[in-house]
């Protein structure tokens, strides 16, 4: 088996977080992403999420803060670790902003995840300006991934369990027609139940769930929808900063 290409640079964004919603609101959020994930794999349309300001910052919770190893593991549909894929590891970093939140260092994370997917193939990744929700990156043989994220819920950022749903719209263009796909990641992380009640968490444990589904208005009897989960595991590193 092989990873597609569109799916895995979907992963250059899933590290940089969800919106920092209004509080009043997280009690109806996080029923309705329980009862989102409970319905998995039969997600045979989108999501119906939000859309992200532009300008909107990214907010994770604050036991994220500093640098981490990822180790991602994808997953069978029983839930077992696919033994035929490797695992792919990247380092991730997320630093406080002005406003004393903890959001993702974007450049660092896309680079990063980039080249561990990609290699050569990446040339560069760029943050589309005043869009802190899409980027553009550069690869080999003239083509450029334009990725936008057009929906995000997430639950509190201050419980332990903590879960949030994206919907990415993807534009691949090259010498041939532009291609377009959606792709929806409901991502769960917390601290490792072997995690000891501490201030400073050395240890993540995450789990995406994922689909593909065709651009807005295409017709879906061409497409091939893709169902994916991952187990992700975030260790934490000392920062040479």
């Amino acid at each position: 088996m092989t990873r597609p290409l569109l799916a895995l640079i979907m992963a250059m964004i899933l590290l940089v977080g969800p919106l920092k919603p209004a509080l009043a609101d997280n009690t109806q959020n996080s029923q309705q992403l329980e009862a989102r994930l409970k319905e998995w794999p039969a997600w045979p349309d989108p999501a119906p999420l939000p859309r992200p300001r532009a300008k909107e910052d990214l907010v994770y919770p604050d036991w994220f803060e500093g640098l981490w190893e990822v180790e991602s593991l994808d997953l069978l549909a029983n839930g077992k670790v696919d033994e035929n894929l490797p695992p792919i590891k990247h380092l991730a970093q997320f630093r406080l902003n002005q406003h004393n939140e903890v959001v993702g260092d974007r450049p660092f994370n896309a680079r990063a995840i980039g080249q561990a997917l990609l290699g050569k193939q990446l040339l560069s990744v760029e943050q589309a300006p005043h869009q802190v929700n899409r980027q553009l990156a550069r690869l080999s043989n003239d083509r450029l991934l334009e990725t936008t994220v057009i929906g995000r819920e997430q639950t509190s950022i201050h419980i332990a369990s903590f879960v949030s749903d994206e919907l990415v719209l993807q534009v691949m263009h090259g010498a041939r027609a532009p291609r377009l796909s959606r792709i929806e990641t409901l991502s769960r992380y917390q601290p490792c139940p072997d995690e000891p009640t501490a201030d400073l968490v050395s240890r993540i444990c995450g789990e995406q769930w994922q689909q593909t589904y065709p651009a807005p208005g295409a017709a879906s009897k061409s497409f091939v929808q893709r169902a994916s989960r991952y187990k992700l595991t975030l260790t934490r590193r000392q920062d040479p900063a």
